[in-house]
């Protein structure tokens, strides 16, 4: 998984067109400003319950296009004192989505890095991380008719070399990647499990407790872990096989947040969350900016009241993608989790 997205040559996000009409997938902050703007608001609202500091880092995980960040920044220009006191940071591996990032935030003094832990440590972090998590690759392990768990590996069939997923003979000895909850499950259960995002959880958590700040994960998961497989391809706006084309279509799989906040609390970070992203935008009052986008411009009511839906229905977007904010220890309440 993590070749197929990141390889140096034939990585899917090195080299595809991955977001927009004419890539593979939306995502939230292409469907309307309104979610990029509110996430620049609630930056600029921690901001104020921090105590208004001096200087902090505006960081974004997995930046895309550069349409969040963008859109974030033009709301925080709502609140003067904050924009001058935040430096946006965009934590980027791919140097050709960079370059789409450049162009989106000229002129706004933006850094790039391409990893966390290049992020100086003198000032608070508000960090942002929107469809990030379910990129992290994940390990498949599957109860065998043997009543032991195996890894699900992928490997070459025996027919025309075709790549397909088959069992490590080897039973897998009981540890932390399998939740005891799950390991009665009965033969032919699949669970998933990822040390990349329980490692992202426990890094943000050490940096929000040395240097204070807050960090929001929207995602699309379940609450506490499960039985099922998750991992998908999308290929042209279409589930495809994820062993089809590798490198040509974007891998993901669902986000654990039960082991993620677990990780995360284990590490000495406050957990707020998870909610539904619905529940959340509404809490943060997407409603009524999107009663101020349709006064200014009544042509374009339509196209808001149809964002409305997508990002905040429980049958679209609502429910199923999920926001989860880690905060230093006696640290504000974020909004939103009221």
């Amino acid at each position: 998984m993590a070749d197929c997205l990141l390889h140096p040559e034939h990585g899917y996000y090195r080299s595809q067109e991955a977001i927009g009409l004419h890539g593979d997938f939306i995502t939230a902050p292409e469907i309307s400003q309104m979610f990029g703007e509110l996430l620049g608001l609630w930056a600029a609202d921690y901001w104020q319950r921090m105590g208004e500091p001096e200087k902090c880092y505006l960081v974004e995980l997995g930046p895309g296009r550069g349409t969040l960040m963008r859109d974030a920044l033009r709301a925080a220009r709502a609140l003067p004192a904050f924009r001058r006191a935040l430096t946006p940071v965009l934590v980027e591996a791919s140097a050709r989505l960079r370059g789409l990032q450049q162009t989106a935030l000229a002129d706004e003094g933006a850094a790039w890095h391409e990893q966390v832990a290049a992020i100086p440590r003198d000032a608070p972090l508000l960090l942002i991380a929107n469809e990030f998590l379910d990129a992290l690759p994940v390990r498949q392990f599957q109860r065998g008719d043997d009543n032991a768990w195996h890894e699900r590996c992928v490997g070459l069939d025996g027919a025309g070399g075709n790549l397909c997923f088959m069992l490590d003979p080897r039973a897998l000895p009981f540890d932390e990647l399998l939740p005891q909850v799950l390991r009665d499950s009965p033969p032919g259960s699949i669970v998933e499990s990822s040390p990349p995002v329980r490692a992202v959880a426990v890094e943000i958590a050490a940096r929000l407790k040395s240097q204070g700040g807050a960090a929001l994960f929207i995602d699309y998961g379940y609450a506490s872990a499960g039985v099922g497989e998750t991992l998908q391809a999308v290929y042209r706006h279409t589930y495809a096989d994820p062993l089809q084309i590798p490198g040509l279509a974007d891998l993901t799989a669902h986000v654990d947040f039960g082991s993620f906040a677990l990780a995360a609390k284990r590490a000495g970070a406050l957990v707020h969350g998870p909610i539904g992203q619905g529940a959340f935008l509404n809490q943060l009052g997407i409603q009524a900016r999107a009663a101020k986008l349709k006064r200014d411009n009544l042509a374009q009511a339509g196209d808001v009241d149809q964002a409305i839906r997508r990002l905040t229905a429980p049958e679209t977007m609502g429910t199923l993608f999920k926001a989860l904010v880690l905060t230093a220890p006696e640290s504000p309440q974020p909004a939103g989790f009221a």
